[in-house]
This record gives C-alpha cells, structure tokens and sequence, in this order.
C-alpha cells in the first residue's frame, strides 16, 4: 500500500501524529478541486426560517456534479499521488457517495480503481459509481456495511500494493472536505453563528472545524448522527475511540461503527455539540424536504434538517448553516422510509387482532372498531386452526396519534384485541 498516511495505521500503529488541517492545505485544495468540483448554492429556506424562527441556510451539496460533497475529499487526494501510486491504481471502500467521487476521479485523472461497497447499497449508487468510474473502475459488493467493505479493500489494497484512498480519516481528504467551510463563509452576507453538519467517519465535521476556527472561531459547528449509529457521540463521552458492534445501517451515508483517528481528536476538541437524530425523524425530514421543497436528499443528507428541532430555542435570531451532505437516494426506497417516519410519528400501528371465526367478523371489525379516519395498510391472516379466535397481523395508519387509544380500547371492548407490535422491536421485525 502506497501515499496513504492513515492507512499506514493499520498496519499496527497504535497512534497517529498529532493532526490539525492548516488554513494555506485547505486553501490549496480548493485551488486543486476547482477542476471538477461545483461551488454549491447557500439557499436561504423561508420554510425553516419561518418555523424555527432564525435564519436558515441550506448548503446545497446535494447539487454537486455526483450529487454529494464527498468529490472534494476525494480528488484531492488522489490528485496529491505520486505518478508511479497513480500508474499502480487506487482502491476505497464506500457506502455510496465517496465511492462516487472516487470514480470521478479515477476517470477524470486517467487512474485504474476499485470500489469496494457493501452488498446493501442502494442499486442507484452502485449504478451511479459505475457510470461515473467507466472503464477506469471495479466494483466489488462485499461485506453487510461499510466497515466489512473497509477491511476488505485494506486487504486487497496490501494484497496488490495500491493505494487506499479513505473515505475521511487522511489529511488530504479532511483538507478536500474543509473547502465547503470556505465557500459557506464567502457566500454568507452576515456572520455564521451555527453549522450543523452530518458524522459519519467524521471528515466533513473535521475539516470544517479547521476552516472555521481560522476564519470564524465563533461559529458553532454542531454534529449529527443517526441514533442508531452514534459512534462519534460514544466516542466523545469516552474521551477515546468507540468501535460499535451493531449499527442501524438505514442512514448508509453516516452508519459507522467507529470514527477516524485524525478525525476523533478534532471532533473531540472543536465541535461545540454532537447531537443524534432518530431514523423515523430523518424519515419525516426526507418527506418534509420532498414534498414541501421539492428537495430530494438521501437519509444522511436530511439528518442536520432533523437535528433543527432539537436547537429550535437555541437557535432562534441566530444565522444557521445546514449542510445538505447528498441526494444519492433509491427510489425503491420510498415506502421503507414513508413506513419509518410514520412509525415515529406514532401514526403508524401494528396489532395482532383475534378475530372471531364466523362469517361477519372482519366487517364488523371494519364497521365498528375502526374510527371514521383509520385505515388497515397491512393485513396478514391464516386460519391455522379449529380454535374460537384465529389472529391476524394488522396494520392502521392514524390521522392523529391521539386516535390510537380510542381504537385500543374498541378492540378490547369487543374482544378482537390480541397483542400490540409497535414497542415489542423483536416480535415486530418478525411478524411484519
């Protein structure tokens, strides 16, 4: 393995040294990046501005040329490789977004890759990462999330001595991510007083921690996670690095089970707060953002949008920066994220109902348990069995979480009550 400081690490080193990105390297990057990277829009929302009562600002990373920011870190490393690492080719590993910006690069600077990604990813950044790369890039699915594709590509990467470009954790990656900071406070009329940026390895957080303590140390940079995949916060609270063993892996842009060793230390010391989003809360994000903005944004891409609620007293009267990270997102995945934000919105019930065996049964149920405005979106019934009452797994979606004990106390009334699936996870991901 070739010109890849961090990887370096994992080959036994304990420690890296000491890192701080330097304002003249981000700067430097910025000049490097300008050959194939967008500057993104500061879009002020009225919508949030109004809401929160603040002043909100969407970077719009999202329109970047492979519709998310990760191009910046990227190109510029590959770009810093000597001509014999570059002539030897590059592997990365990648839930989406890097393996994208490498791609680019890869085809852009004439350099052979591969991509490394896990079996899970959406087929839009799979598809989208070979469009991008051509003949330049390998694709190799392996692994059920980032970190498994992480040790894979290192293994290949040592195996035939290329270079391992890391999707956050190498100061030439940190330094090509920084660069977003430079263009947020170029754009910004007033002074920023909030950033709130998506984690998942932690080089964005990182890079623009650097930025803005140069050139705006009262800024405060806020980030966030998915509740699922905390490891930057665990981190944090330990005061070293966190390996997690399980991850919800529905935030795929930002579901890591452990954060950089360049980045941790910065993190640690210059992020003001690091906050987390429950999934169902970036579910009703993605939703809000689509139908209200026209906006279409990934998971990870709506987890600072999520956050806001959280800093609403805050933040009101303050110039606020969210960070739109990328639109990378499946529309297969559509009814899977519909179903989690109704969940969380508490909209969204499954029951096990035990329905009497008799002709009438289920329009009774229909006639006279179910409220006016409730509707069955889930059925699931086999009789099994000469018992009085065969159960069914039903699920009914509200208009208004208050209409569910009503319908509770119906069920029970009328002996059609057998069990209720929401607070029961395990049960849950089995029945439904």
């Amino acid at each position: 393995m070739k010109n890849s400081t961090a990887s370096n690490t994992e080959k036994g080193a304990q420690h890296v040294p000491p890192y701080f990105p330097q304002l003249e390297d981000i700067q430097q990057a910025a000049k490097v990046i300008s050959q194939v990277a967008d500057e993104t829009p500061l879009q002020k929302s009225i919508r949030y501005s109004k809401q929160l009562n603040a002043n909100v600002w969407l970077k719009r990373e999202d329109l970047q040329r492979v519709r998310s920011y990760k191009i910046r870190g990227a190109f510029n490393k590959i770009n810093s490789l000597s001509k014999e690492a570059l002539k030897q080719g590059v592997v990365c590993a990648s839930a989406g977004n890097h393996a994208q910006g490498v791609a680019f690069a890869c085809n852009y600077l004439e350099v052979e890759g591969t991509i490394f990604m896990p079996v899970v990813t959406p087929k839009q950044k799979i598809d989208q990462t070979k469009m991008f790369g051509g003949e330049r890039v390998r694709v190799v699915l392996q692994g059920d999330t980032f970190d498994d594709s992480y040790k894979a590509a290192l293994t290949f990467c040592n195996t035939h001595d290329k270079t391992f470009v890391h999707p956050f954790d190498d100061p030439k990656t940190i330094e090509g991510q920084a660069t977003i900071g430079l263009e947020m406070l170029a754009q910004a009329k007033t002074p920023i007083d909030y950033v709130f940026v998506a984690v998942g390895g932690g080089g964005l957080a990182a890079g623009l921690c650097a930025t803005f303590k140069a050139l705006s140390p009262k800024t405060k940079i806020i980030g966030v996670e998915p509740a699922g995949a905390p490891s930057m916060k665990k981190s944090i609270e330990k005061g070293e690095l966190v390996e997690l063993s399980q991850i919800d892996k529905f935030v795929d842009g930002a579901a890591v089970q452990k954060v950089g060793k360049y980045t941790f230390p910065i993190c640690k010391d210059y992020l003001y707060r690091m906050a987390t989003v429950p999934e169902g809360k970036v579910c009703q994000s993605i939703l809000e953002l689509y139908n209200r903005d026209a906006i279409v944004v990934e998971p990870a891409g709506a987890l600072t949008i999520a956050a806001l609620d959280n800093f609403k007293e805050e933040i009101q009267g303050k110039n606020v920066v969210c960070i739109i990270s990328g639109s990378n997102n499946d529309i297969t995945r559509t009814a899977e994220i519909k179903e989690r934000a109704l969940l969380y919105g508490k909209l969204k019930h499954y029951f096990i109902v035990r329905f009497p065996q008799r002709p009438g049964a289920l329009k009774e149920f229909v006639a006279d348990i179910l409220g006016p405005t409730d509707d069955i979106t889930h059925f699931e019934y086999s009789k099994k069995s000469s018992r009085e009452n065969a159960p069914a797994v039903v699920g009914i979606e509200l208009k208004s979480p208050e209409d569910l004990e009503p319908l509770v106390q119906r069920m029970k009334a009328n002996n059609f009550y057998g069990d209720y699936l929401n607070d029961k996870p395990d049960l849950f991901q089995y029945l439904v």
